[in-house]
This record gives structure tokens, sequence and C-alpha cells, in this order.
């Protein structure tokens, strides 16, 4: 009996301490940057999407757009990990075909036109490992001014003549990337 009464105890005690140790998990703080999903149609009760993007949307916080995505320098398109989209049908970017899949979405800003660039490389942390031999379609799409600021950067999708448009915007700047239906 007493020995039960020991072994009672002692589970008892590998419990409580068990216990004490999730509560004493060192959690990550939120990122500066939170990620975001963009999609289309963007009405979550629709199951069949025909494209999605994951990223994570950087703030100007009085920082220079120059200085956060330098013009004529492959860009993640985002923070933290390179964006991500998701094609569930094949579409195409400039007359080049884009097979259904998930992709990195990378772009080199500039001030008269963005080159758009779809990269089978994933799981990549910013653009420090960007290969260009690993592109499956590439194309220049022209920036416009607004006359309202952005502060963090967005993505958005619109039905687009024969497809889909992917909409960016951060700070003044507006670039519109039209993907059709292959």
């Amino acid at each position: 009996m007493k020995l039960k009464s020991i072994l009672k105890g002692l589970a008892f005690s590998l419990v409580i301490l068990a216990a004490g140790n999730l509560n004493a998990q060192d959690f990550k703080g939120l990122y500066k940057s939170p990620m975001d999903v963009a999609s289309y149609p963007d009405n979550y009760r629709e199951a069949n999407k025909l494209v999605k993007v994951q990223y994570s949307r950087p703030q100007l916080k009085g920082r220079s757009l120059a200085k956060l995505a330098p013009n004529g320098e492959v860009w993640r398109t985002g923070a933290n990990e390179c964006a991500e989209i998701t094609f569930y049908v094949d579409m195409t970017l400039d007359g080049k075909k884009i097979p259904a899949g998930t992709y990195s979405l990378f772009t080199i800003p500039g001030d008269n036109e963005w080159t758009v660039i779809i990269n089978s490389d994933l799981n990549a942390w910013g653009a420090y490992f960007y290969k260009e031999a690993n592109d499956v379609a590439r194309a220049k799409v022209p920036a416009s001014m607004a006359d309202d600021s952005v502060e963090a950067f967005s993505m958005l999708f619109t039905e687009g003549d024969g497809g889909v448009d992917l909409h960016m915007g951060w700070d003044k700047v507006r670039v519109t990337v039209p993907f059709k239906k292959a």
C-alpha cells in the first residue's frame, strides 16, 4: 500500500514538473513584418482558387522605399522569407507558361518598371540565394505613382483580362502584374 502511494505521489510530481516546463517555454515574439495572404477569388468560402500569394508585409516606419527595396536589385517581394505564389491552374506571364504549382515571387524594382520573377526555388530567406537559372517566367511591368502612400507593403488580386491581375503597392508606387489562364 505504501509503495502504491509513493508511486502515485511520484507520478503526480512528474506531471506537475512537466506542466511547469511547458509554461516556461520561450515563445518567439511577433515578426515586425506580419505575414499575409492574398488570393483570387478572395472569398474565403470559395474553394476553387486560381491563385494565392503568401508574403510578409514590411512597413516604411519613416524609412525610404529606395533603401528597403532598392532599384535594380532582386527583392524578395516583402520581408522575411521570400514571397510564395501558388497557381492552382496553369497560367502565363508575358506569354511564358507557368504550370500549376508553388513558386517564389521575386521582383526587381525600377523607377518606371519592375521586373517580376516567378522562380522554382522555395523556402528561401530573402533574396540572398536567388538563382536566375531557376526562373520559370519573368516579365517587365509598368510602375506608376499614386497620390496616396501605403505604409505597409500590400498585395491583392482582381479579375483580369483572361486571368487575374496581381496589384502591389508600397509608399506611392503601384505595380500591376497580369497573369492569364493558359
